[in-house]
C-alpha cells in the first residue's frame, strides 16, 4: 500500500497542509552489493523507505518495509543516521516532511522483486556502481557502509 490507512485519516482532516512523518530507510547489504528498488512515482532508485505505522518501531518498520516492498528478508545491524529531510510536497499538492531513521541491515534470504506495487523493479548493485540517485540517497546508502559505530545525528 503507498500511502498508510492513517496518514489517509488524517489527510481528511487536514487536506494538504504540511505533516510531520517518520520513516525508515533500510539499506540492506549482501557483501559489495546493495539492494534498491526503483520508485514507481518518480523512477528514481532508492534503498528502501517507508512511513512507520504508529507505535511501530522503527527497525521493525525497516524490516516490515524491506519485505512488503522487496520480497527480501532483512537483519537490522545498526542505526547509523537521523536526519530531518527537506519538505515535499507531492503530486496531489499533500505536503510532508520526515524524520528519517537509516538502517544498515543485512541480507538474510529472498530474491528482490517490486512486490507491493510501490516500485517497479528491485535489484542487487554494486556499491560501487550505483544507478543514478539523489544526492539524500545516496548519502544515506554511505552512512550505512561506512558505519563505524556511531550514529550521525545532524545537528
Amino acid at each position: 500500500m503507498a500511502t498508510p490507512d492513517f496518514v489517509l485519516a488524517l489527510r481528511e482532516k487536514i487536506g494538504n497542509a504540511p505533516l510531520w512523518l517518520s520513516g525508515a530507510t533500510a539499506v540492506v547489504l549482501r557483501g559489495d552489493d546493495v539492494l534498491l528498488v526503483r520508485r514507481s512515482d518518480t523512477g528514481g532508485w532508492t534503498p528502501v523507505t517507508g512511513i512507520i505505522d504508529p507505535g511501530e518501531q522503527p527497525a521493525v518498520a525497516a524490516l516490515r518495509e524491506t519485505l512488503e516492498e522487496a520480497d527480501v528478508v532483512a537483519a537490522v545491524d545498526a542505526l547509523t543516521w537521523v536526519q530531518v529531510v527537506d519538505s515535499i510536497t507531492y503530486a496531489n499538492g499533500d505536503q510532508a516532511q520526515y524524520i528519517d531513521f537509516v538502517f544498515r541491515c543485512s541480507y538474510v534470504s529472498g530474491t528482490p522483486f517490486p512486490a507491493d506495487g510501490e516500485n517497479t523493479d528491485a535489484a542487487w548493485f554494486p556499491i560501487r556502481a550505483l544507478p543514478e540517485m539523489s544526492d539524500n540517497m545516496r548519502e544515506r546508502i554511505r552512512s550505512a557502509v561506512d558505519f563505524t559505530g556511531s550514529t550521525r545525528f545532524e545537528r
